[in-house]
């Protein structure tokens, strides 16, 4: 009789404990509230009335609400985003010049209750060229260039694949006079801005597989060419695939036919050095080659 009771407690006991292990555990989010009332203010640095896309810093900061909210996530229209739990957050855009960009905020309430809003927005970005160019390319005023036609290499040719003349390094005075006579005036013209004046004596030193792209036709040579006055360079980080080692990693480019130098049909010039005396400039030609130019300050 015993025995019995004592089995009977047990199958009880574990009954019971069976109920209490299959019971589900509840939680409880309250009053599910999806957010209403969303509003994006979007405040460009630097902008007013003539300068509605900012003063080229890329700056913008953002304030986002909404009723019910407890976060936000604003998505910058680049592909980056971020949670910003008080509303709050500070972008800045790197894609030169004026761009625009779709910005859209999640606003999050209980339970993942979510509204959305979207609104575009226009950004001016300058690449902000470093105190160092500035300095050595310009003096922080006006500074004149010439080829360096006394050092071997100061006309060279080789594979994009490498930051070196590989193929080719002209020897002292080996070109035409033209090649030589002109002069490049470098003046900084703002606090983030460079412009840059040829002055070639009525002719340049063009290589052949480049003469059509500037109006002529013939081989290496001097040409008659208008090298068109002052002009607005525009810098930016290079995108050779240069490293610290090789580049300053700033490249510019001169509008119009781009010659600086030399011709070789391209108007993007890599600094791979620079000092206030020297500089060396890399230039990815018509023809699909790697020129270089070394240039000496006057």
């Amino acid at each position: 009789m015993k025995n019995n009771v004592k089995y009977i407690l047990l199958s009880v006991f574990l009954t019971v404990l069976s109920v209490v292990a299959c019971r589900k555990t509840e939680y409880s989010f309250g009053n599910i509230k999806t957010p209403s009332n969303i509003s994006i203010t979007a405040t460009i640095q630097g902008a007013n009335t003539s300068n509605p896309t900012g003063d080229g810093s890329g700056i913008v900061n953002f304030i986002v609400s909404a009723t019910d909210a407890i976060t936000y996530k604003i998505y910058f229209g680049n592909g980056d985003s971020v949670l910003a739990p008080t509303g709050t957050a500070t972008y800045k855009y790197t894609l030169l010049d004026t761009n625009a960009y779709t910005i859209t905020v999640n606003a999050i309430g209980t339970g993942g209750a979510t509204s959305t809003l979207s609104k575009q927005i226009k950004v001016l970005y300058k690449f902000q060229i470093p105190s160092a160019i500035l300095a050595a390319l310009t003096n922080g005023s006006t500074k004149n260039w010439a080829i360096a036609k006394d050092t071997v290499g100061h006309f060279g040719v080789g594979p994009t694949s490498t930051f070196s003349p590989d193929w080719y390094q002209a020897q002292p005075n080996e070109k035409p006079s033209c090649a030589y006579g002109g002069i490049i005036t470098f003046v900084q013209s703002g606090a983030n801005a460079i412009t840059v004046n040829v002055n070639n004596q009525g002719s340049s030193f063009l290589i052949a597989a480049s003469t059509a792209y500037y109006g002529f036709s013939g081989g290496d040579g001097c040409y008659p060419l208008n090298a068109g006055g002052t002009k607005n360079l525009g810098f930016s980080s290079s995108n050779s695939g240069s490293g610290s080692s090789n580049s300053t990693g700033v490249q510019f480019t001169v509008p119009g036919n781009g010659i600086i130098g030399f011709g070789t049909g391209g108007s993007t010039y890599e600094i791979l050095s620079l000092t206030s005396k020297v500089m060396e400039l890399r230039n990815i030609g018509i023809d699909g080659n790697a020129w270089y130019q070394l240039l000496k300050a006057q």
